[in-house]
C-alpha cells in the first residue's frame, strides 16, 4: 500500500458548501463522503458521530476535497470516486482537482 501525504490543514478555514471528500481512517482505507459543511463532518467523523464505516476505524484524517455545485452533482461524484480504484484515488488525491 502506498503512503498517502494529507495535504489537510487543521488551522485553515474551509467555505460551507456542496463538496465530496475523502478521509484516511486509521486502519489505511479510505472513505468517501459528501456533506454541506466539509468543517463540521470532520469534527463529526473524529467524535464518533460520522458514518458507521468510519466510527470503527478512528481516528480519520482528511485527504481530499472537491466543491461541487448542489447536492445532486455532490451525490453523482461521490458514487463516481467510489468506484474508482485505490490507485486512481490516490492520483485524485495528489491531483490539481485536490482543495486541501
Amino acid at each position: 500500500m502506498n503512503t498517502i501525504i494529507t495535504k489537510y490543514d487543521d488551522t485553515k478555514e474551509y467555505p460551507r458548501g456542496h463538496c465530496v471528500y475523502m478521509m484516511l481512517c486509521a486502519d489505511g482505507s479510505l472513505y468517501t463522503g459528501w456533506t454541506t459543511d466539509f468543517a463540521a463532518r470532520i469534527i463529526s467523523h473524529n467524535s464518533g458521530k460520522g458514518a458507521k464505516y468510519t466510527r470503527s476505524r478512528l481516528p480519520v484524517v482528511p485527504v481530499y476535497l472537491e466543491y461541487v455545485t448542489d447536492r445532486s452533482e455532490g451525490l453523482h461524484r461521490e458514487a463516481q470516486i467510489k468506484k474508482l480504484t485505490r490507485e486512481d484515488k490516490e492520483k485524485l488525491i495528489s491531483s490539481d482537482q485536490n482543495v486541501l
